[in-house]
């Protein structure tokens, strides 16, 4: 690679003029790049999961500055495999099971590629027609795989756009929200409103609120408990919204959660839709990760109740074979978010906006430029199809079942909370552990701390990744099945490598 030593000066002659768009030498280092992807996915579970590398570690390998000649893709690669692989946590690891998936495919990645080549800048319906076009039809086919109430689909006047992410679906339901609020009871008073979710909602709702101007004295995560199964109660939001009511506040909005990231808890959306409503909160139903499963009639039954709601959103690029970033997200209103998020210069002017014959999509999100997003959505649903796409998820949801089942076999572990989806959360059970009054700590706070030391125990292996929640109190350990490339061999590898771990730690 180039270093200080070998730059030329400035005004030195390099010989042959670049083509960095050269036909035939892309389809040469393509060729290249595939073979060295499809490698990677052949191997992937032979590298720890979890990179084991220290902070900094880059910066000892890489030169401080860029080469000044041009340098073959095959050092490139050798540099990748070599420099940047062992800095990777493997995402697409089958022994991968934290956070939630980021699961890929032939047909997301192939999506991804042709929407890269394209590189098109799709901002408005001129700007490349299909682009817009093809997102409103994706959507509504995909809005009727999840039976959404026709009021959400562009045939029935609602409307779907693809996102980059979860946080900025809720920011822009959030804002379009506020204003429509605040064209009621006057700008002024925008510190007076008050947005809703639970202790277990995802973090994105208080940042959406935060970026939205909300006062950050007016944002309420209402406790769940366990009795509830960590779901947020219509009770409970209602006494919240009624104190709030008798301090002047004005309720704004409410976030309600499939599929929370701690528990994968879910909220029961139609006894909390009919208290917003009463009150004129505008409610945005969150399944970033379960929305996926709903396609699957057995557990459609989640959703119901989103037809009292106003904007639905799940992350394709979950659990749904569909690279980052996708963002599905319906609203039923769309001129909500047109009213909060258009802009109109004059450069951008034509008659197929002008005449509003057309969708023009950079009124619907919070940036200008928006990638070609729908055309690997497209190639998803039509290379598998429906069918094949509900055995992806039961095949991890049986796989999670199977994991469950273990536990359930080994007393000194229980799971902590009921599994809704293909996420399981355990723990070694407190009664296991001793010496809790000796240091000075509930039996508790040391289940706590040992769980704690187990998961860092099992991760520095690189054998399997999981990663941690805190709910009521109580340190679990996630297990969340969704890697593509997983089968149930791998769930009882993990299961091995914990009882392992734990056997250790026990001792």
């Amino acid at each position: 690679m180039g270093s200080l030593q070998n730059q030329k000066p400035e005004n030195a002659s390099t010989g042959a003029t670049i083509k960095p768009l050269d036909p035939e030498e892309f389809r040469r280092q393509g060729h290249l790049v595939i073979d060295f992807l499809a490698d990677y996915y052949k191997n992937v579970e032979k590298h720890p999961v979890r990179s084991q590398v220290e902070p900094g570690y880059l910066k000892e390998r890489i030169p401080d500055s860029a080469p000044y000649e041009a340098e073959p893709i095959e050092e490139i690669l050798r540099d990748v495999q070599k420099d940047i692989v062992p800095g990777i946590t493997h995402w697409q690891s089958p022994n991968y099971f934290a956070y939630f998936p980021s699961s890929g495919s032939i047909a997301g990645f192939l999506g991804e590629m042709l929407s890269t080549g394209f590189n098109i800048v799709g901002f408005n319906w001129m700007s490349s027609p299909a682009a817009t076009e093809l997102e409103t039809i994706v959507m509504d086919w995909l809005g009727k795989m999840l039976k959404l109430p026709s009021e959400y689909l562009f045939s029935g006047g609602g409307g779907g756009v693809l996102q980059g992410t979860t946080c900025e679906a809720i920011l822009c339901t959030l804002v379009a929200s506020r204003d429509q609020m605040l064209k009621k009871i006057g700008r002024e008073n925008i510190n007076k409103l008050v947005v809703y979710g639970s202790d277990q909602t995802h973090s994105a709702i208080q940042k959406a609120a935060q970026i939205a101007g909300i006062n950050p004295n007016n944002f309420r995560a209402v406790a769940t408990t366990r009795v509830n199964e960590f779901g947020l109660t219509a009770d409970a939001l209602r006494a919240t919204i009624e104190s709030d009511i008798e301090s002047g506040l004005v309720p704004l909005f409410l976030c309600a959660t499939i599929g929370t990231t701690s528990s994968t808890a879910v909220d029961p959306l139609g006894p909390l839709c009919d208290v917003a409503q009463e009150y004129g909160i505008w409610v945005h139903v969150d399944a970033a990760y379960a929305g996926s499963a709903l396609i699957c009639p057995e557990y459609r039954h989640f959703l119901d109740g989103v037809e009292k709601a106003n904007s639905f959103s799940f992350n394709a690029h979950k659990w749904f074979l569909t690279t980052l970033d996708c963002c599905c997200l319906w609203v039923k209103d769309p001129s909500a978010l047109v009213k909060a998020l258009s802009t109109y210069p004059e450069y951008l002017r034509n008659r197929a906006s002008d005449a509003k014959q057309v969708v023009d999509y950079k009124d619907w999100q919070i940036t200008l430029s928006r990638r070609f997003r729908s055309l690997k959505l497209w190639l998803v649903l039509r290379s598998y199809g429906v069918a094949n796409l509900r055995k992806f998820l039961r095949s991890h949801i049986n796989m999670a079942k199977n994991f469950e089942g273990q536990i359930g076999m080994d007393k000194r572990f229980e799971v902590v909370v009921p599994r809704n989806f293909a996420t399981v959360c355990f723990r070694i059970s407190p009664i296991e552990i001793g010496g809790g009054n000796q240091q000075m700590v509930t039996k508790e706070e040391a289940a706590n701390n040992f769980n704690a030391k187990l998961l860092e125990s099992i991760n520095e292996s690189g054998k399997i990744y999981m990663t941690h929640a805190v709910i009521g109190g109580v340190y679990v350990m996630r297990f969340a099945v969704g890697a593509t490339l997983t089968e149930n061999r791998h769930v009882n590898l993990a299961w091995k490598v914990v009882q392992e771990h734990a056997n250790a730690l026990l001792m």
